[in-house]
């Protein structure tokens, strides 16, 4: 016993020089360390004899403590524990990760001597609110888990151990008490534990989008940032980000701009230079200040504009500021053929104060002995008087012999914010001898179709030839209702006249000019509306029938003409239906309004409805990165999508949480059915669904002779019985009377229960299939050892000259171990597949790993 002792301290010092520790990451925050704590540990052993030990060791110049237990050789039944000391958790921590470094030995290196050999150990917690001493029941424990050692460490040739360091990582939680104890439990193994870290991850404190993260527990949750000095939010949600389970930021939502007179430098925002403004909460840099503006201070909102200079109140800060336009250059005027007109024009100003918007108003004033006053509306402007954006305007309605005074003033979008006017004037006469003015006009008689108008001229002025008159009349039109107004024309050579074919009871305008000589209209007219009579009760009565007649074959006519244009309007529109549903089919872009939403809920088995609405996407064209969040039927992951043909893409994958209920299946594949059906670029698009991934893998290696495990602590018998069930070959499988009969001679048979199957349940069982070469349900070596993940013997296997399945079956477990499969627990891997292979009927109770 001594000498095994011995022997395995030796192991342990020789680990110790040829291992190095894997230093403490920042984000991790570390409540034990056995290496660091060095010989204050302080862990108790219970019971205190034969259990476990502390073991010293030197290594360069360093003392190194360590526990072990090795007493596989007693005859007695083993129940070692070893207990840490009080380890205070922060309140706001729940779940912490346990690292264990340990060295278990291979049960098979001690010579079948210790049939009770183990090589396992098992780890405990217990929570308290208070450090309880020495004070040691095993009662306020409870198990956490069975720790199994990936590699075992075994002898080599010469007495030499090959040795084998497991590093295993445990989560503890949910805890609620201020403190807990860790304690190790030892059945009967040979067990060395060489470290131990209790930590908690948390994701530091982080910038990210001028918005400050303070330091969080990992756990998944959603963190609230805070904006930065001088920043504000955008829109009505503060900034957010995911703190993950492994300590990482991700999944940043929102963020903050820099107000205005600041911009980001860094992760914080300093105000702008002078010289340089912001007007706007954003993220755009300050901006120098525009031409013509004042030099701003530090943090500008705007640069005010210079003296003189100004801007439109449409105009944003970033436009430079500008000054009046000069006054007009060259203004003329031309008199026109028409007596008493004239056109005016001019020249831009020489200085468009830096602005494109100049327009321009004309004013008029009239002078005769010695007073002058405004023209009014005596003189008519043509297009307008005031607005004008070309330089030029025509002036009629002028009298003869008086003083005319035109003043042509320029103005900008920002004239308004200055009294000072930008204008130039010219004084004209007109000499011309204008016909006798018309001093009003009168209806002599009216009917129902006709007027009869006449009209009195200046008689101080008419001279011995009669003059010509020139009548201009139109129908009045309601306001708005004709964009061009047209008139009917007469000359005449005498002041009345009849004028025939108008409607009843309906409005007319009417001018009268006298003409020149040279057959000029005249600057003088008078202009009046006058009304012809609305038809009498009588004749109304007369013309009934000839009116009915009229309207019935108006009515025929109005019908066939409807008739026309529907069936016009029909076959435009088929056209135009050919026309879009072309354009539907062949541009996915444009959603038009014929595709009905369906309720998936009206379907029967919501698998129908899925597929009706959802493409099915393989699974080996989805890979899954990490875990983003979780939603309400399971974890959420970052990952990408890849279909044969497309590029590949980010996706966002959605997963049904494993021991889901059948109505969160049914909702899960509802709200995919209702995505399918939607496609806009404002809507989250779903690109497909995977419903096959889960059953096609698990009924593809049951065709394959696949089996789970036998359960913990099931009889050997059952085990036995329910493999035979799942035998390929229905014809096989026991009766439902053979497995009754068997269950009772189990029950007469208590004795026969206590063989219990020690299956790896880390290793599935594989059935022999009915089918293949001689029995072996494999096409080749390589997919055989790709099965059982131990592909990477494949170079081993060949180097041997085994390249059959039927050599694999022929082969012993000395001879996994002479081609060259060197660790213990894969030789065992394989030689229990080929037990599978060869005997599906053989007892299962081979060797544990």
């Amino acid at each position: 016993m001594d000498y095994r002792r011995t022997q395995f301290h030796f192991l342990f010092l020789y680990l110790f020089v040829n291992n190095v520790f894997i230093g403490i990451q920042s984000k991790e925050h570390v409540l034990l360390d056995m290496k660091a704590a060095g010989s204050e540990l302080g862990w108790l052993t219970w019971p205190n004899e034969e259990g476990w030990e502390v073991v010293q060791t030197v290594v360069n110049g360093s003392l190194l403590y360590t526990y072990s237990v090795c007493n596989v050789a007693s005859d007695t039944e083993q129940d070692n524990w070893l207990r840490t000391t009080f380890i205070q958790r922060r309140p706001d921590v729940s779940r912490l990760s346990v690292e264990l470094r340990f060295v278990v030995r291979d049960c098979n290196s001690f010579g079948g001597s210790s049939p009770s050999c183990r090589e396992t150990f098992g780890l405990y917690l217990g929570e308290t609110d208070t450090d309880v001493g020495t004070n040691f029941r095993k009662s306020q424990f409870r198990k956490i888990a069975t720790v199994a050692p990936d590699e075992v460490t075994a002898n080599r040739g010469g007495g030499r151990a090959d040795l084998r360091v497991n590093i295993e990582t445990k989560s503890i939680g949910p805890l609620s008490r201020r403190g807990f104890y860790l304690a190790f439990q030892d059945l009967g193994g040979c067990v060395a534990l060489l470290g131990l870290r209790v930590f908690y991850t948390t994701c530091p404190a982080t910038m990210r989008s001028l918005a400050a993260f303070p330091e969080q527990v990992a756990s998944g949750a959603e963190v609230e940032g805070t904006c930065v000095k001088d920043a504000v939010v955008v829109g009505e949600a503060a900034p957010r980000m995911y703190c993950t389970s492994e300590g990482e930021w991700v999944v940043p939502v929102g963020q903050c701009l820099c107000r205005a007179g600041y911009q980001a430098v860094g992760d914080a925002c300093k105000a702008c230079e002078p010289g340089y403004y912001k007007s706007t909460d954003s993220n755009q840099p300050c901006e120098v200040c525009p031409e013509n503006t004042k030099r701003s201070g530090r943090g500008a909102l705007q640069c005010p504009c210079m003296e003189g200079f100004f801007r439109a109140p449409t105009e944003p800060n970033s436009a430079p500021c500008s000054s009046l336009p000069s006054p007009p250059q060259n203004l003329v005027y031309k008199p026109l053929l028409t007596a008493g007109s004239l056109q005016l024009s001019w020249c831009l100003p020489a200085d468009t104060g830096g602005r494109s918007d100049i327009t321009y108003s004309v004013a008029c004033e009239r002078c005769e002995g010695g007073l002058c006053s405004l023209c009014g509306g005596r003189v008519r402007f043509e297009p307008v008087q005031t607005a004008l954006k070309d330089p030029e305007v025509v002036v009629s309605e002028l009298e003869p012999h008086v003083n005319y005074t035109f003043t042509v003033e320029a103005q900008s979008g920002v004239s308004q914010f200055s009294r000072r006017r930008a204008t130039a004037s010219i004084t004209t006469v007109l000499h011309f001898t204008d016909g006798p003015r018309v001093l009003y006009l009168k209806v002599e008689d009216q009917t129902t179709s006709s007027l009869t108008l006449s009209w009195v001229v200046d008689q101080y002025v008419q001279n011995n030839n009669s003059p010509r008159y020139e009548l201009m009349y139109r129908k009045k039109e309601d306001p708005g209702e004709l964009d061009v107004t047209t008139y009917t024309v007469l000359v005449l050579e005498k002041n009345s006249v009849q004028i025939n074919d108008l409607l009843p009871g309906t409005k007319y305008v009417f001018r009268v000019h006298t003409l020149t000589a040279e057959g000029h209209p005249s600057s003088h007219n008078a202009e009046l509306e006058f009304e012809t009579l609305p038809l009498a009760e009588s004749q109304t009565q007369n013309s009934s029938m000839v009116v009915m007649g009229a309207i019935a074959g108006g009515g025929v006519m109005l019908l066939i003409v409807v008739v026309i244009l529907l069936l016009h309007k029909r076959r435009l529109n088929s056209h135009v239906r050919r026309r879009v549903d072309g354009d539907y089919f062949s541009c996915p872009e444009k959603l038009l309004p014929l595709k009905t939403y369906i309720d998936p809920h009206t379907y029967e088995d919501p698998c129908a409805a899925v597929l009706k609405f959802a493409s099915e996407i393989h699974p080996s064209h989805i890979t899954k990165q990490k875990v983003i969040g979780a939603g309400e039927f399971g974890e959420v992951y970052r990952g990408s999508l890849k279909i044969p043909g497309r590029c590949e893409v980010a996706v966002a994958i959605k997963t049904l949480k494993p021991g889901y209920t059948e109505k969160q299946r049914q909702d899960f594949l509802s709200e995919a059915s209702i995505m399918g059906q939607f496609s806009h670029k404002n809507i989250i698009r779903l690109e497909g669904v995977v419903t096959k991934c889960k059953n096609h893998p698990v009924m593809k290696s049951i065709n394959e002779g696949f089996r789970l495990p036998a359960p913990m602590g099931c009889p050997s018998a059952v085990n036995q019985l329910m493999l035979q069930c799942w035998l390929q070959d229905r014809s096989k499988r026991p009766r439902f009377v053979d497995i009754v009969n068997l269950l009772e001679k189990l029950l007469r048979n208590p004795e026969s229960l206590s063989a219990i199957a020690s299956i790896d349940p880390r290793v599935s069982i594989r059935l022999p299939s009915t089918s293949g070469n001689d029995g072996a349900p494999f096409r080749s070596l390589d997919e055989w050892l790709e099965s059982i993940k131990m592909a990477q013997y494949r170079e081993t296997f060949a180097l041997a000259g085994i390249k059959t399945m039927e050599q694999v079956l022929n082969l012993k477990i000395d001879d996994i171990a002479n081609i060259g499969v060197r660790l213990p627990g894969h030789q065992k891997r394989i030689a229990y597949s080929i037990l599978g292979l060869q005997d599906p009927t053989a007892t299962l109770d081979v060797f544990a790993v």
